[in-house]
């Protein structure tokens, strides 16, 4: 399964390698759910945190009324230990990190089935956390994107489910690269309500997936 992002360039326009271009209004398929863009109160239970390679914890606040099933379903691998050790296996400056892959290659998943398409009218801010998924809506399994800046061309053709509250500054030090020369990881995710505190500094990492060629996303 190769799960895809779109990549917007400096004259907006879409690259070969990403999913065609698409002009508003939003494309037929999947209803998109209206949303406010201002966040509920930030709880446990719907935090996730991120304790990356790159030197510290990012924590997402994760979005329920926007994304039910996805937010789920993030909460029930990362309880499972699944991101433990998974790489950034694709990384574009000025665009996003993405991860989720235990392959390493961007075709891999969880083995729990694929997601219906919860679109909505969150859009991609900088910190914004998104699923990725192939060019069929319903697609979406375990791999997501952070993006380091602002993409609204992805705007209710990809799942958000939460946005960066705090950490951001540890996703901007992933090495960037497709796949990258030496890949940050997640060393472990955690949900807040769990109370999992850090690792400390001088634990082992994780073994990490090798890639075995350039990810297909």
């Amino acid at each position: 399964m190769r799960l895809k992002t779109v990549f917007a360039c400096s004259i907006g326009l879409f690259v070969a390698s990403a999913l065609p271009a698409q002009t508003t209004p939003a494309p037929v398929g999947p209803a998109v759910a209206n949303v406010p863009v201002v966040a509920p109160a930030l709880t446990p239970e719907n935090t996730l945190h991120l304790d990356l390679s790159t030197g510290g914890r990012v924590s997402i606040q994760l979005r329920p009324d926007a994304a039910p099933a996805h937010v789920e379903r993030i909460k029930t691998l990362a309880r499972q230990g699944f991101y433990n050790g998974i790489i950034f296996h694709r990384v574009i400056e000025g665009f996003m990190a993405q991860t989720g892959d235990p392959k390493g290659t961007g075709e891999g998943g969880s083995p729990l089935p694929d997601l219906r398409a919860e679109f909505n009218t969150l859009p991609h801010l900088r910190g914004t956390v998104s699923m990725a998924r192939t060019e069929q809506p319903d697609t979406a399994n375990s791999q997501f994107f952070i993006v380091f800046t602002p993409r609204f061309g992805l705007d209710r053709k990809y799942t958000v489910f939460g946005r960066v509250v705090s950490g951001m500054n540890f996703v901007d030090a992933i090495e960037r690269g497709e796949p990258p020369l030496n890949p940050a990881r997640i060393i472990r995710a955690s949900i807040g309500s769990d109370n999992v505190a850090p690792p400390a500094p001088s634990a082992a990492l994780p073994a990490v997936p090798q890639p075995t060629g350039k990810p297909q996303l």
